[in-house]
């Protein structure tokens, strides 16, 4: 048995793939374009493992996904692939429409070509047989006000960046290629992630780096944008589970039931800091704090309602944000080479456009 993973070498692909490997014999065919946030060190533990399988290449590329889905023959596809950054899509929409929209357009008419020549026993969507499984985020459901309740499954789609507009419309396509032509799809949409292997350009991972090399720790606006932070290792238990034993068409929400402002979370993460590995000179990290400009049409308030995910697939978050984020601290203290690889000079010259940092 086979599963096809694509966007492996980013963020939370590569932590599925590892989260996978550890408790499945089941071999794992990887896809990933391996733009500025993907990064094959990712996976350097498994290049020896014979149940992983790296390919280079674009989701939107048919003939090479008709090739490797006619090679391997998966049981399941699961679509990490995107692009992912607010900040990103606000200078250049253009690259998340591609990716995000026609890229995943593209892989959608690849899986359903493959999908319409399996065995009629692969094609019965109520038999644990062939899954499109599609990864989102709970910003296709724009913003909350701090008194709203946190978003269910039904909420309507009111996205408010490029790329939040981008994964909706990546959403709305898997969902009609499943109205329209039967595809056995699932989708999730997750809270804030954090972890190991985040790309040091969203706030936990920037604030880690920064603080340590004794930079300016940027917050925008007033620092109080709550979002609902998802360790992510039980973001990757949770899509497994719901490949396992999610109803064909269904949308399940991923949470992890912690909802923090983004200056709370950087206090948290300057005091971890300030007992892990402290400043030379014996002060605090949070005097590194320094407030800037807010982004254009920054959303204040995400959170999700996961009830669904613990009512029908009994799964709820094993780590607090208190455990999980102590868990990333301690991971890039540990991890200083990936540090070091990933900080190119491109991304430098990003964060001196976007932060001054």
């Amino acid at each position: 048995m086979t599963i096809l993973v694509t966007g492996c070498a980013g963020f939370i692909g590569s932590n599925f793939v590892h989260t996978w490997l550890a408790s499945s014999k089941e071999m794992v065919v990887n896809l990933d374009k391996l733009t500025y946030a993907g990064n094959l060190a990712n996976l350097d533990d498994l290049k020896d493992d014979k149940r992983h399988v790296f390919v280079h290449g674009d989701i939107g590329n048919r003939d090479l996904v008709a090739e490797l889905l006619t090679q391997y023959q998966p049981r399941a596809v699961l679509n990490f692939a995107a692009e992912s950054h607010v900040d990103r899509s606000i200078h250049g929409p253009g690259e998340f429409i591609q990716t995000n929209v026609l890229g995943t357009f593209n892989l959608l008419e690849s899986v359903r070509a493959y999908w319409t020549k399996l065995p009629e026993s692969n094609r019965d969507v109520n038999q644990q047989s062939f899954r499109f499984l599609h990864v989102s985020t709970d910003e296709v459901y724009g913003t909350l006000s701090a008194t709203d309740a946190p978003f269910k499954e039904t909420n309507p789609y009111e996205p408010n960046s490029p790329y939040s507009a981008s994964k909706a419309a990546s959403d709305h396509l898997v969902r009609a290629w499943h109205h329209t032509y039967g595809l056995p799809v699932l989708t999730t949409n997750c809270s804030n992630n954090y972890g190991p292997y985040h790309f040091p350009e969203k706030l936990i991972p920037l604030v880690i780096l920064n603080a340590l090399a004794g930079k300016p720790l940027p917050i925008y606006g007033d620092g109080q944008q709550v979002r609902d932070w998802l360790y992510v290792e039980d973001h990757c238990r949770a899509i497994a589970r719901v490949l396992e034993a999610g109803k064909v068409g269904e949308c399940y929400n991923i949470g992890g039931w912690n909802e923090k402002a983004n200056l709370d979370v950087v206090h948290t993460l300057c005091a971890i800091l300030d007992e892990l590995q402290p400043r030379a000179d014996g002060r605090a990290y949070a005097e590194q704090i320094t407030y800037v400009k807010d982004r254009p049409g920054h959303d204040r308030r995400y959170a999700m309602d996961a009830s669904k995910m613990e009512q029908e697939l009994g799964w709820r978050p094993r780590e607090t944000f208190d455990t999980g984020i102590r868990k990333t601290v301690q991971w890039y203290l540990a991890n200083q080479s990936w540090v070091e690889g990933v900080t190119s000079g491109a991304y430098r010259q990003w964060l001196d456009k976007h932060y001054g940092a």
